[in-house]
C-alpha cells in the first residue's frame, strides 16, 4: 500500500470512529437495524411485493444491506456497489419511497438512541431522494425541485 493511501486509510479509520463515538452507531448496531428493517419490508403489503418477487436468497442481500450502510452511516467504505443501477428497473415512485422511509424510520428510532436514529435518518432521506430522482429521470419524467415522481401506469406492484 503506498503511502498516501495509508494516509487515506487511516482518515477513513479516523472520521468511521469519530461518527461511532458520536453516534453510537457500530456494525453491531447496522446489523441489528438491517435485519430488522427488511424484516419489516418483506412483510409490507405496499413495497414487500417488489422485493419479494426480486430477491429469492435474503442472505447475500442483507449482506450487502449492511456493507452498504456500513459505508453510509460510518464512511467505512465497506460497499462497492451501484445502487442506482440496481434500483433504475423497478416499478417504484413517490409512495414506495415513502413507504421505504416509513418503514427506516420506525426501525431506526425502535433500535437506536435518538442521536444514532437521526444520524441514519438524514442519509435515508438523501439516498431515498436521489433514487427517486434517478427513477424519474430513466423515466423520462425530469422532476423540479421539491416535486415527486408519480408513475403514470394504473397499478404498480
Amino acid at each position: 500500500m503506498s503511502e498516501s493511501a495509508m494516509a487515506a486509510a487511516e482518515r477513513r479509520a479516523q472520521i468511521t470512529n469519530a461518527i461511532r463515538a458520536e453516534t453510537g452507531i457500530d456494525e453491531e448496531l447496522i446489523a441489528r437495524v438491517v435485519d430488522e428493517f427488511y424484516t419489516r419490508v418483506r412483510d409490507d403489503e405496499l413495497i414487500g411485493p417488489i422485493f419479494n418477487t426480486r430477491i429469492a436468497d435474503w442472505g447475500p442481500h442483507l449482506r450487502q444491506m449492511k456493507a452498504f450502510w456500513s459505508s453510509v452511516a460510518l464512511m467505512s467504505g465497506e460497499y462497492h456497489g451501484q445502487p442506482m443501477r440496481k434500483h433504475l428497473p423497478l416499478p417504484v415512485d413517490a409512495q414506495h419511497f415513502d413507504r421505504w422511509l416509513q418503514l427506516f424510520e420506525a426501525t431506526v428510532n425502535d433500535l437506536c438512541t435518538p442521536n444514532a436514529a437521526e444520524h441514519f435518518m438524514e442519509r435515508a432521506r438523501r439516498i431515498a431522494e436521489s433514487l427517486e430522482l434517478g427513477i424519474a429521470g430513466a423515466n423520462g419524467v425530469m422532476l423540479a425541485k421539491g416535486a415527486r415522481f408519480k408513475r403514470v401506469e394504473s397499478s404498480v406492484s
